[in-house]
């Protein structure tokens, strides 16, 4: 098939996979996090985030392959392992779907730079899905801080606001 692609938009749909990838790790070791301090809202909340990357990266890698160009599966980079306070593994995910926010963003640009109407249109769908998980995850730090050391009321907000998960887990 020809490519309906060009290269430069290639290569940065493929960077953003790595992106993706690296975020459902971060996410599954968040989720392990909150596993091993007995809060399974969180660590539920977060083993979705992390099937929720997985989902964008494969949707990536499908539209490259289905526009004619080569995608790559990537290495990922190095995810963060450990956490001194759940406000703290919170605070990263928040900070990671701002990042991301932004790289979306300079996926359009590489988009629009090339005329490439086709990326453009393909893109809209993570811009609207980047506002949610930004929403989501700021939703969820400031449960984090209004908690403070009571666990057990962000747990219970997570019980009694399933949209709010379902919000950041099933889009």
């Amino acid at each position: 098939m020809t490519s309906l692609l060009k290269q430069p938009v290639v290569d940065a749909i493929n960077g953003q996979v790595v992106e993706e990838f690296t975020a459902s790790l971060q996410y599954t070791a968040i989720a392990l996090y909150f596993d091993s301090e007995t809060l399974p809202q969180l660590s539920g909340f977060f083993h979705l985030q992390a099937q929720e990357e997985h989902m964008h990266a494969m949707k990536l890698l499908n539209y490259i392959t289905e526009a004619g160009g080569q995608p790559i599966v990537p290495a990922t980079k190095p995810v963060k392992n450990h956490f001194e306070s759940v406000e703290e593994a919170v605070a990263l995910a928040l900070n990671q779907e701002l990042k991301v926010t932004e790289q979306i963003n300079s996926l359009v640009s590489v988009a629009v730079r090339e005329n490439d109407y086709l990326t453009q249109q393909f893109l809209q769908w993570f811009v609207t899905e980047q506002l949610e998980e930004v929403s989501s995850m700021s939703d969820l730090l400031n449960i984090v801080r209004r908690a403070g050391k009571d666990l057990f009321r962000i747990e219970d907000w997570l019980v009694q606001n399933p949209h709010e998960a379902a919000a950041g887990g099933a889009a």
